[in-house]
């Protein structure tokens, strides 16, 4: 008796998993071993009975995993002959895949790492993380029930693609927020609703830059922002913060800027507020220069006397600002939605950046906020999110270790964040290498200075993304941990 010719495919690599889809698994298996050249070109295949008797699968099963291979170009059949790994050329890799070889371009990489990680971290409240609000006060019933109203009565025009500015209600509700709540007149038209401010930062430098233009920004500065110009390919020139906020001398000294990034309202992340007189120098300087400038109101609903600030776009009257506001700081940052007050001129082009981007923010997030606001939750909130911030900012300052870290806390007017002052960067080094080693997370003021400019030493600290008891814990373990 004469013993059957041997495969022309060894199957003794094959490792089904019977709980899984067994012709997903052996298409993969055939394909990689025809990417890695173990299976070379003009190679004949076992006919499917054969294999399927060896592997002990169903004859269906390899018939599936064959057609799979031939749709996608990998075997081809010969009438009467059987099927073949198919000619692949010399594009084939010998052994890794080329995703894993592939690496960024050296610019890319080289502008991403020049102002350090722009991304927050990831994962709950923790002390003393920085860009959180009181997460834990939001309204998640009121929420739950709006959300629930609109996906019962959404209508089909509302399943489609919605307007890349963003719903018009929420842009009309934003538009009447900030009239009522933050003197800002403006009309829902010149609203375009973004994916928090880091894509309106985004927008502004598609649309107002181009490679080698000059951007003038705060030094210390917000590093997503700087990265985000560097990125377009702009020259960042770092101007001064003092106490009455960006120095208005030195940006005057600059003629050769096209856009200024500035965050008048608690400046990030020293926290000072820029002074009347320099927002009226700041505005004359666009004028005089045709310049525009970016301004981002990341918190600026949390003051803890009197009313909020008047955003610096309020005084414009040229239409040289472009105000970015965000609904992570009074709501919770996951949402992802902010929202960009510009000129008219400038709607219809951002709008159209924003389509090519990611077409318009989810639909029915964007109608329940709407709703939220309308109804009146979201002024109560803010109100509560306001009163909050205020007892946490107050359990810091009372809780504070001063004389373990040799040197008291500034006062805090406004905003969810403080920066500490500190005589040196090895003082700063050694106080955070302690907070880090007990689990608490400080952010260096040191790492949001632009070179090659003077390099500031200092503590940021976030303190409204946790209770006051947490707070309490907290310092107290900074206490023994720097004693």
């Amino acid at each position: 008796m004469t013993s059957k010719p041997p495969l022309p495919l060894d199957p003794a690599g094959f490792h089904l998993d019977p709980r899984k889809g067994l012709a997903r698994q052996l298409y993969h298996a055939l394909r990689e071993r025809i990417l890695d050249g173990r299976m070379a070109s003009r190679m004949r295949l076992p006919v499917s009975r054969e294999l399927a008797e060896t592997l002990g699968v169903s004859r269906n099963t390899v018939v599936r995993a064959y057609d799979q291979l031939y749709a996608e170009g990998y075997v081809e059949g010969r009438i009467g002959d059987g099927t073949y790994v198919a000619e692949l050329g010399s594009g084939v890799p010998a052994s890794t895949p080329p995703v894993l070889q592939a690496r960024a371009p050296e610019w890319l990489r080289a502008r991403l790492q020049a102002y350090g990680p722009g991304a927050p971290p990831a994962g709950p409240p923790r002390a003393f993380r920085l860009g959180l609000p009181a997460l834990d006060l939001f309204p998640f019933d009121i929420w739950s029930r709006l959300q629930a109203q609109f996906w019962r009565a959404s209508s089909l025009d509302q399943l489609g693609y919605g307007d890349p500015a963003g719903d018009p209600r929420l842009r009309e509700m934003v538009a009447a927020y900030l009239r009522n709540g933050r003197g800002l007149r403006c009309s829902p038209e010149q609203v375009v609703i973004t994916s928090g401010a880091q894509q309106a930062i985004s927008l502004c430098t598609q649309l107002l830059l181009q490679a080698g233009d000059s951007v003038a920004v705060e030094n210390p500065c917000y590093r997503a922002a700087a990265q985000t110009f560097a990125v377009a390919g702009a020259c960042l020139r770092g101007v001064a913060v003092d106490e009455d906020g960006l120095d208005t001398r030195q940006l005057a000294a600059l003629h050769d800027c096209r856009l200024v990034y500035v965050t008048p309202s608690h400046q990030y992340p020293s926290g000072v507020t820029l002074s009347l007189a320099r927002r009226l120098e700041l505005l004359d300087w666009a004028e005089r220069e045709d310049a525009w400038i970016i301004e981002d109101d990341y918190d600026g609903e949390y003051r803890y006397s009197g009313a909020p600030l008047a955003p610096l776009a309020s005084l414009d009257r040229q239409g040289r600002v472009l105000y970015v506001g965000t609904f992570s700081k009074v709501l919770f940052p996951a949402l992802r939605l902010g929202y960009l007050v510009v000129p008219p001129a400038l709607v219809e082009p951002l709008a159209q950046l924003r389509t090519l981007a990611m077409r318009h923010s989810e639909v029915g997030t964007q109608a329940v906020l709407a709703e939220f606001i309308a109804r009146g939750h979201f002024q109560r909130h803010i109100r509560r999110m306001r009163q909050a911030a205020r007892s946490r900012r107050d359990a810091l300052l009372r809780n504070w270790p001063a004389k373990e870290a040799g040197v008291m806390l500034p006062p805090i007017h406004a905003g969810l964040h403080v920066c500490v002052p500190l005589p040196s960067l090895a003082r700063e080094r050694e106080l955070l290498d302690k907070a880090a080693a007990i689990g608490i997370e400080l952010s260096a003021l040191s790492d949001y200075c632009l070179p090659p400019g003077p390099v500031r030493a200092g503590l940021v600290l976030g303190f409204a993304g946790i209770d006051e008891l947490q707070i309490g814990h907290a310092l107290e373990n900074l206490r023994r941990a720097w004693r």
